[in-house]
């Protein structure tokens, strides 16, 4: 077996005697399959024993960092044993074939019937959706139907050369600037403004014309966690249809917040209790509290979906309509959803969400006891919050505190925000289930210890942003 490690290859006289691995991890004869280094950049000449295989590839997973205190990410990092197991169980199963497995489509069925239930679907039963690998894709096929349903509308236009847009506030995931660049779609952004860090209704309404296929309304920011005024916008375009005649409809990208406000806010009416809303996606990854990757794309009914999106095949064993991007994909995640659901409950998710706001709530009012920070929110709507520097600070940057809590295993993501609030550098925080109290308070803890040194400091050590961390997903 040669050696390739990105340098040239070794002639075997040359690898004779070297162990690669721990010989411990052979199965009974420590000598066993260790005369040769594994290559890393092309495949073995040779197999290698599972156990081997198993222990090399674990052992370099161990650089990675731990998941729990990854505080970066929305993206769920704990689940019970029990669900563990159904989605190893499930690992196999192809969700697009849904002739061979019947019971995994069905579940796919009821969950989507949950959504809708939950989302005040006018009539559940008539309200239409699927699973996705996630809100990227969920996303995508949302603004697919949108520009479909305006195209149909604006044959006339099209062939004059009009180019569709889409309304929404610059804060949006990058998934609505790839959609737009895949699709053809001309973004129209409402930047920030002071201390205004989302969408805003009036402005919104503003740049709608006769091009527009729609407005995105993000029900959970990610760059601080905040909601965006859903029922504000739809009332701002109803005026606007009012005045124009034009009907501008609404996609809720609600890619943790719809699993957040139907169970610790049901006074706000953000779904598709408002006529306007056509659409709605949700992580199942996220607050659905599902490992990734799933999404939820849900439509309020048939005709919100044209026809002409939805494909039907055969060759699986039976007539089957599908309208995702992704075929062949896992059907593991969407049992562990249809668990999650069976398991909480809406009064298991009430619990479980408020027990994380209520984290987020306490450790943002720690922070922001310790003097040298200023909250921009306080994780009372996502169980997430923004925090920069206080002023007056000048011996450090949010960049130092980010670069300085990695070394003590926190991932906590510094980042500037976009039009026109560049000058803002910012921390986030987001709070999972699976991220305790006493997780919250070692972080207070670790926060509290390093400052002495950052306010030693002569001046910002960290000076080039596209060094620090910026993820914001």
């Amino acid at each position: 077996m040669a050696v390739h490690r990105g340098s040239p290859r070794q002639e075997p006289d040359a690898e004779r005697g070297r162990l690669a691995v721990n010989p411990f991890h052979a199965a009974a004869d420590p000598a066993v399959g260790m005369r040769a280094v594994p290559p890393t950049d092309r495949l073995p000449d040779e197999p290698m024993p599972p156990d081997t295989t198993y222990n090399l590839v674990r052992d370099e997973l161990m650089l990675d960092g731990n998941a729990r205190l990854n505080l970066a990410t929305f993206v769920t990092t704990w689940m019970e044993p029990q669900a563990d197991a159904l989605m190893a169980e499930c690992s196999a199963k192809n969700m697009i074939d849904k002739d061979e497995y019947p019971r995994t489509a069905e579940l796919e069925r009821r969950c989507v019937a949950m959504l809708a239930d939950l989302w005040h679907a006018p009539d559940p039963q008539r309200a239409v959706g699927c699973s996705t690998t996630g809100s990227s894709e969920a996303c995508m096929l949302a603004g697919m139907a949108l520009k479909r349903r305006w195209s149909r509308r604006n044959a006339d236009r099209l062939r004059t050369g009009a180019r569709p847009n889409l309304v929404m506030g610059v804060n949006v995931q990058v998934c609505w600037e790839k959609f737009c660049n895949f699709w053809e779609v001309e973004p129209r952004l409402v930047p920030m403004e002071g201390e205004r860090f989302h969408l805003d209704p009036q402005a919104a309404a503003q740049l709608c014309d006769e091009n527009t296929i729609g407005v995105v309304s993000v029900l959970g920011s990610t760059f601080d966690g905040s909601y965006e005024p859903v029922e504000q916008v739809c009332a701002a375009l109803d005026t606007l249809q009012e005045r124009t005649g034009l009907d501008i409809p609404v996609h809720v990208d609600g890619a943790s917040g719809a699993m957040v406000a139907p169970f610790l806010d049901p006074g706000l009416v953000w779904d598709f209790r408002l006529d306007r809303v056509a659409s709605i996606n949700t992580s199942g990854h996220k607050y659905g509290l599902v490992y990734p990757g799933v999404g939820w794309a849900l439509w309020r009914d048939a005709e919100s979906l044209p026809q002409e999106l939805v494909f039907r095949v055969n060759y699986l064993g039976g007539d089957m309509p599908t309208y995702a991007l992704n075929f062949s994909r896992p059907g593991a995640q969407v049992a562990a959803q249809y668990y999650t659901f069976l398991r909480l409950g809406r009064e298991g998710f009430r619990a479980v969400q408020q027990a994380a706001r209520d984290v987020a709530g306490t450790l943002a009012a720690g922070i922001a006891s310790l003097g040298d920070f200023r909250l921009l929110t306080r994780g009372d709507e996502l169980p997430a919050f923004a925090f920069t520097t206080a002023p007056g600070v000048t011996a450090f940057n949010v960049f130092d505190v980010s670069r300085r809590l990695r070394e003590h295993g926190w991932l906590v993501p510094a980042y500037t925000f976009p039009p026109d609030r560049q000058d803002l550098s910012v921390l986030r925080v987001v709070c999972r289930n699976g991220f305790t109290a006493d997780l919250a308070d070692l972080l207070l803890d670790s926060l509290d210890r390093l400052l002495p040194e950052l306010r030693s400091q002569p001046g910002p050590l960290v000076r080039d942003e596209q060094k620090a961390t910026s993820f914001h997903h």
